[in-house]
Order: C-alpha cells, then structure tokens, then sequence
C-alpha cells in the first residue's frame, strides 16, 4: 500500500471515531428523557360505597296492628268468676271434632286456660278474630288457648263448608287457634259442650241462651271457674285479658 492510501485510510477512521463520539456526547431532548424515566401515575383511590338506602318504614293496616299482642291493652278488672260443680267436668270427655273432621275433645287442652266462643265469618263482629288472635299470640306460651266454634244460627252468617271456614280464617286473619267443626249453640240441637256453658251467668247476670255470635267463656286451667262476657265485650277489653290472666295456669 503507497503511503498516500494509508494516509487516507487513518484519515477515515479517526473522522468515524469523532462522529461516534459526538452522537453518544449529546444532550438528549428533555421532554423524551422524563417520558422514558416517569414512574406509570397511581391509580385514583375507589369512590366510596354509597351508604345503604334506609329500609322503608313499615305502616301496620288494621288487621295486622289489631292481631299484634303489642297492642293489647293491659289487663283491667276481671268480673268475678263462676265456680262450677262436678257436673261441669263432662265438658272435657264431650266428643267433637276439629274443622278438619279430625274427633278429639277439650280434654286434649285441659290444664291450659281457654277462651271458649262460638263464631261466624259474615258477622258485623267478625273482626272480632283480629283480637282472638292477639291474645293467643301474647298468653299461648303462658297455657293459653282460644277455641273456636263455627255457629250458623244467628242470621245464617256462618253459612259455609269446613273448607271455607278454615280458608277465610287463615286467609283474612291469619288465625293459628284451634276451630271446631260447625255445631248449633242454642235449642235442641245444642252441643253437649254448650249445655254446660250456657248456665253460667255473665257479670250482668244473665244465663242461658247464647245471644249471638262471639260470645265469650273464660274456663280456668283447673276447669274450677269460668267467666262469661257478652258477644259486644271485644276480646281486647280489659276485663277479659284480667280474666284471661287470673285464668292462667300457676
């Protein structure tokens, strides 16, 4: 190689090495340098959950506010109680049979205290039910009970099947007591339970006849003494939760 070709040849590279130099010597582009070494921006903080709606106020309608054993009055003054005789004692071996047709007598309830009425589903005291079922919400677990007892002999106002009863009491009451099959409460026909029933006399003094529908007979857990009150003596009286009280088992 003549040396004006070496000459040129050392020329060359040492221009490379200078731009090589120069390219890695110089200053980068701000904005580009902070993109490439920012950290990624940290997720916002969740929104917090919104607090739960308040739950709707419930509004008892009057048949549930009636049927809540909260709402029972306190007792007032029980009328004095009837002691009955021996003969009274027949009441609890009388065959009946429950709505369903199922026989049975009251002696599956003797020891408790019960509240004895005959009833009927198309009575301007039907509403009646409301309260009945309040007391055996609030004395049930206290030897308490409620009998009823389906009559269709004041105005044909209990006119329907076991079937119906049973479904309208359920229905329109929420009724958990126990019903009996549909039996005649006065006259010839009356029912044996009746019979022992109907001569006791209420605090006005009157015995005999069922007057009409719900009327009402308070029979002590130790089948001794009974109370009687009128079909317009409403089961939330004072005087028949006194009653329904004394009547308990102690």
């Amino acid at each position: 190689m003549n040396k004006l070709a070496l000459a040129a040849l050392v020329l060359g590279s040492a221009a490379c090495s200078k731009t090589d130099q120069t390219a890695s010597s110089a200053p980068k582009d701000p904005a580009t340098s902070a993109a490439a070494s920012a950290s990624p921006a940290p997720a916002p903080d969740p929104a917090p959950a919104a607090a739960p709606a308040p739950a709707p106020k419930v509004v008892q309608g009057a048949t549930a506010a009636a049927s809540d054993p909260a709402n029972l009055p306190p007792p007032g003054t029980a009328p004095a109680a009837v002691a009955v005789d021996k003969q009274f004692d027949t009441i609890w071996k009388t065959p009946i049979k429950t709505l369903k047709g199922e026989p049975t007598t009251l002696a599956a309830y003797k020891g408790k205290a019960l509240l004895l009425v005959n009833v009927a589903s198309k009575c301007g005291l039907t509403p009646q039910y409301t309260t009945l079922e309040a007391l055996q919400k609030k004395y049930e677990a206290k030897g308490f009970t409620v009998i009823g007892f389906p009559c269709n002999q004041f105005h044909n106002q209990e006119p329907g099947t076991a079937e119906e009863i049973a479904t309208f009491c359920a229905t329109n009451y929420g009724i958990t007591f126990p019903i009996m099959e549909k039996i005649d409460v006065n006259g010839d026909t009356r029912h044996p339970i009746y019979r022992q029933l109907t001569p006791i006399a209420d605090a006005e003094g009157h015995d005999g006849d069922i007057r009409w529908n719900f009327e009402k007979f308070v029979v002590s857990a130790d089948g001794k003494q009974v109370t009687r009150f009128s079909p317009k003596v409403k089961p939330e009286d004072p005087a028949v939760i006194a009653a329904v009280e004394a009547a308990l088992p102690h």
